[in-house]
């Protein structure tokens, strides 16, 4: 009611105004006379004029009587002189001003325009930055993608069929969200998409928009908090309102941990208010919406042990699905996807090629097809190869290969017998991975050689003595340049940091111990997603005598293995020299040429167990 009365009192305003500029505009047009300035004279001759009012460019006044019905005049100044001459001849003289009027508003208005020009500038260039604008700030950035956008399925997602699994319910939920409420059940709020980066847990989330065929939301969880308080919060708010008028619909953040770590961790106390502002309405809003609407919050991290306690309780979270690494079989089925673009030569096998890259994750199996790719379009190909795809592998493994960083002649030797000793163990010790390839072209960083393995399956437990062997292949170089040359050398200082680090696990971590006994002195703080496990110590709670004897034994394992391998290699040293001087020649050895030079020696021994 008030609104409507402060829309009238403007009507009546503004008809105020309007009726006056006519009033002014029907006098003068009814009692000024517009003359010219020689009539203007002419009546001030006959003494018609009864006054008159001077200024720069006009002359006005009043007649004594009336002229032509008009009492008053008006009429523009011209020069006295010139006026009177022209009207000696009989000339009308109008006296004209030149209009300014534009001149006028450019001077006035331009500056003003390009003020106001730059200042917008201005802040469409600080606007951009916090997120489209300034009237924008508070608005979601969630990019909205309909089923054509996306165009990715779950034919289009291999290597995950578990995770599949559970998402699949969640499409045929958003297809038919009534017929699920039938038993008084609920869909899950929250879905947690966990697992290592480049799994495909983003691919996961598309491939279910995709199927489902509704609106997807995305959004990064680091695109809620910018530089001005409160932004965070408006934009959760925001995103939920846009979803919540076009469900059923899928809301994607992904890298929730950016958005969801748990509050109060950090130096500062009140370092994060704004994220924490962002963080709990987020947990208003997944409190807030029912699921039944047909609206499903999806989420992915890589990092889920640092997410907020509050975040993952059931009623928002419900469900976490995990989207591990695959396994040779899931490698397969995801290199199927990925070949399909490529041109292969007939020699290319999925199965070889999974075999070769364990721990690989869906991102890097797509790198490694198109790095093989390019390698065979350097090269000129028809097609890619075998070959490529082991090029490819040692190039993502080891690094680019270095063959302008010469290496003398004592140091190629040394090299040679230091990869020869790693492969030797490899071949001689039961349960490690079979030799791939074996090299002394200089590659990476910091490598002069390498010796790449190829697991013959995926492994999930090791025991004492397999992690022994393992550090006795690590240990094979060293023992390798002990016996050959009867010196050590820095190039197996990567070598001793693992094995130290596997020594260290077996006593501290696994128990495996009898003077320490089955007890667990450090504890990994890793995150479960890592790829490899983490040997290297933490936090430690426990005595100096404890620490004292931890460091004995670990010694003494490190020791007693590298004695065991210094005495392997020495009953296999004619074969570790002919090897040696084989890999001097050719630079590279593989897997078939070490076998057939290895004969009957490779895999009859076994290392000795100690007393």
């Amino acid at each position: 009611m008030n609104k409507q009365m402060k829309f009238n009192i403007w009507y009546w305003v503004a008809a105020l105004f309007a009726l006056m500029a006519f009033q002014y505009i029907f006098a003068t047009a009814t009692q000024v006379a517009q003359i010219p300035y020689s009539e203007f004279e002419s009546y001030l001759d006959e003494g018609k004029i009864a006054e008159v009012a001077v200024s720069d460019q006009f002359i006005q006044g009043r007649f004594k009587t009336p002229q032509d019905g008009k009492p008053m005049f008006i009429t523009t100044r011209v020069e006295p002189d010139l006026a009177r001459q022209m009207q000696e001849h009989g000339v009308i003289v109008t006296g004209r001003i030149e209009s300014t009027f534009l001149r006028d508003i450019l001077s006035w208005v331009l500056p003003a325009v390009i003020f106001v020009g730059i200042w917008m500038l201005i802040l469409r260039r600080f606007g951009a930055g916090v997120g489209g604008g300034l009237m924008q700030i508070g608005k979601s950035k969630a990019k909205i993608y309909v089923q054509k956008d996306t165009g990715v399925t779950f034919k289009d997602v291999a290597g995950v069929d578990e995770a599949k699994d559970e998402l699949k319910e969640i499409v045929d939920f958003l297809k038919d969200p009534k017929s699920y409420g039938r038993l008084g059940g609920r869909m899950p709020k929250g879905i947690l998409l966990v697992g290592p980066p480049g799994t495909g847990k983003t691919l996961l989330a598309k491939a279910v928009a995709g199927e489902a065929g509704v609106p997807f939301f995305s959004i990064s969880g680091s695109e809620f908090v910018e530089m001005f308080v409160g932004v965070g919060a408006a934009r959760v708010r925001d995103l939920f309102e846009q979803a919540r008028e076009k469900a059923p619909a899928i809301v994607f953040i992904d890298e929730l941990d950016a958005l969801g770590r748990a509050r109060g961790i950090g130096p500062i106390a009140g370092g994060h208010d704004e994220k924490e502002q962002t963080l709990n309405q987020l947990l208003v809003e997944l409190d807030g919406f029912d699921s039944s609407v047909g609206l499903i919050l999806l989420a992915a991290t890589n990092r889920p042990e640092i997410l907020d306690p509050a975040l993952l309780r059931a009623g928002r979270f419900d469900r976490q699905v995990l989207v591990d690494r695959p396994d040779k079989q899931g490698r397969i089925q995801i290199l199927n996807v990925h070949l399909k673009k490529a041109k292969l030569a007939t020699d290319v096998q999925p199965e070889q090629i999974a075999a070769l890259t364990p721990g690989f994750t869906g991102a890097d199996l797509a790198n490694l097809v198109n790095e093989a790719a390019l390698l065979a379009t350097r090269r000129k190909a028809d097609a890619v190869t075998m070959e490529d795809f082991n090029n490819a592998i040692e190039r993502i493994i080891a690094g680019l290969e270095k063959r302008n960083r010469l290496l003398n002649s004592r140091e190629r030797q040394i090299v040679a017998y230091h990869e020869m000793g790693h492969a030797l163990m490899s071949m001689s010790l039961p349960g490690l991975d079979a030799v791939h390839k074996v090299s002394i072209i200089p590659r990476g960083i910091g490598s002069l050689g390498y010796t790449i393995q190829r697991p013959t399956e995926d492994r999930f437990l090791m025991t004492k003595e397999e992690l022994e062997n393992k550090m006795a292949v690590l240990l094979g170089g060293r023992a390798a340049e002990w016996i050959i040359f009867g010196h050590l050398s820095t190039g197996a200082a990567d070598d001793l940091v693992k094995v130290t680090d596997i020594a260290r696990a077996i006593v501290a971590r696994y128990g495996m111990t009898e003077k320490l006994g089955h007890v667990a002195l450090e504890r990994d703080r890793r995150s479960l997603l890592t790829p490899e496990p983490l040997y290297g110590s933490s936090e430690r709670d426990y005595s100096e005598a404890t620490a004292a004897i931890l460091d004995e034994q670990v010694r003494t394992i490190v020791d007693e293995t590298f004695e065991r391998t210094v005495s392997l290699l020495k009953e296999r040293r004619p074969l570790l020299e002919r090897s040696a001087k084989l890999l001097l020649e050719r630079e590279t050895i593989t897997e078939d040429e070490l076998r057939e030079l290895a004969g009957e020696h490779a895999g009859t021994h076994r290392l000795a167990r100690p007393a």
